[in-house]
């Protein structure tokens, strides 16, 4: 199954518990299920947006966009993370009207049998979207299984308290919970954040990519001189590497383009997503630019 059905399925799964949440949550008067249906609601408008945005990205690079359609994803990450912070804000609003206008909870078992189907659902299809979000490297299916993901937490966490609301009797525990779920799917939409939107400023990759990338170089070191601006970026599933390769004055350019060859197969088994640009120097520039000494 490719990256485009895998994020439809999302959008299937998500729809049909909307549904089945926002019938429920008016039918018992549960301010905990009506959040998670808006909650999921925004979940269904993420997954909408990853399956557009990775179909959107997985175009080929043409005349418009010579580097490809990669960050459509960081985009798209990025605002399915601000949808998790709209519906935070939202819940926690609602969630506090209800401690201030209590009302009592309809059909309790209702609620916690549908929090308890949709947890499940949606467990299966995270899983799956994360699977498949990690072979692609795509940060918009991975922002959706972590959508997906907190959506089971969060449904978990309102049946728990919809039945401890039914064995205590103690309503304001209902808008307690909710409150408290906002601010943990406020929290994982932060973590997110950081992951989604630096590359739309062009940031390096992390230290441990970067590591891992000259520590392949270093394996050829016995074939060329130095390395020098050394620079990275990300840009949706694509890891942009660039650097200037020294070699020796005496080596032909067949042998030296050989060798970047070689060096680009070599990081594109461990970065299967990389873009490689090596520039080559002769020996003669590096000395040619090193600071004269009297």
């Amino acid at each position: 199954m490719n990256g485009s059905k895998v994020a439809f399925l999302s959008v299937l799964s998500n729809t049909f518990v909307v549904l089945l949440k926002l019938i429920v949550g008016i039918v018992t008067g549960s301010v905990a299920v009506i959040s998670e249906a808006i909650h999921s609601t925004l979940d269904l408008v993420a997954s909408l947006i990853a399956f557009f945005s990775v179909r959107i990205s997985s175009r080929s690079a043409d005349k418009t966009h010579p580097y490809g359609h990669g960050k459509v994803e960081n985009i798209s990450g990025t605002i399915e993370t601000l949808l998790i912070f709209v519906a935070g804000i939202w819940i926690i609003y609602e969630c506090i009207h209800k401690i201030v206008n209590p009302t009592d909870i309809e059909l309790p078992y209702l609620g916690i049998i549908v929090m308890v189907v949709g947890a499940g659902l949606n467990y299966v299809v995270s899983r799956k979207v994360k699977k498949k979000a990690d072979e692609l490297h795509s940060v918009a299916m991975k922002s959706n299984a972590l959508h997906l993901l907190t959506d089971v937490f969060t449904s978990l966490g309102v049946a728990a308290s919809l039945l401890l609301v039914t064995i205590t009797g103690w309503t304001i525990l209902d808008p307690i919970i909710g409150i408290i779920l906002a601010c943990y799917i406020m929290r994982e939409a932060y973590k997110l954040l950081k992951e989604s939107f630096p590359p739309l400023l062009d940031a390096r990759l992390t230290d441990e990519e970067e590591i891992e990338i000259l520590r392949i170089i270093e394996v050829f070191k016995e074939r060329f001189i130095e390395i020098h601006d050394f620079r990275t970026r990300r840009s949706g599933p694509e890891e942009y590497v660039d650097f200037h390769l020294v070699i020796p004055s005496s080596m032909d350019i067949s042998t030296a383009h050989k060798i970047c060859d070689e060096i680009e197969h070599a990081i594109k088994i461990a970065f299967k997503h990389a873009q490689v640009l090596i520039h080559v120097e002769p020996e003669e520039e590096l000395l040619k630019n090193q600071p004269q000494t009297h």
